[in-house]
């Protein structure tokens, strides 16, 4: 499987085939992302078209593994954040987000699974946002800490702590709404 980067540095040498694929690969995760801080989708659509825009059309040197998406991610939410600024509109309400059921599951699973998911974004809209933007990346996104750091302008130390401490709260949150672990 060829690299984002490799991808990138593609496109920059003429191969548009390439950019389309990168679009493919991060166009919808990307445009939930920004609107989690818009939550207007249509709007969330062109500043991901505008995202990919402004990473095109500038000639990074983007190279180290993972740097593409972080690199994206971080363009990405500064448009959100100018955007926003701009409009005043709340940030993520992951209780919102949508997610497709698997068809081999079991309908009961699913149906235990998905109010188990409603309950966990109703508890994560009660952390802070930058806890909630953080736990979104290391977990929904699948993000190095260090990628987060980039995308959030913070050191791999700070999200560390916040991940940490936005898991802290976020246990602290459900505990207080009666959920037990299966651990204890």
């Amino acid at each position: 499987m060829i690299s984002d980067e490799i991808l990138y540095r593609r496109y920059l040498d003429g191969e548009d085939k390439a950019a389309d694929t990168l679009v493919e690969k991060y166009g919808d995760t990307l445009t939930l992302y920004i609107n989690g801080y818009l939550k207007d989708i249509h709007e969330a659509e062109d500043l991901m078209i505008e995202a990919f825009s402004q990473l095109f059309a500038k000639e990074r040197p983007i190279e180290d593994e993972g740097s593409f998406k972080a690199y994206l991610y971080k363009t990405a939410r500064n448009l959100a954040l100018r955007h926003k600024q701009k409009h005043r509109i709340r940030f993520l309400r992951f209780d919102e987000l949508t997610f497709a059921p698997k068809s081999d599951t079991l309908a009961d699973t699913e149906l235990l699974r998905s109010e188990r998911d409603r309950q966990l974004y109703a508890a994560m809209e009660k952390l802070k946002a930058e806890y909630r933007e953080a736990l979104y990346l290391v977990y929904f996104e699948n993000m190095s800490y260090r990628d987060a750091a980039a995308v959030m302008a913070q050191t791999e130390k700070q999200i560390s702590n916040l991940v940490y401490r936005g898991k802290q709260s976020l246990k602290t949150i459900l505990e207080q709404e009666g959920f037990t672990y299966a651990d204890e």
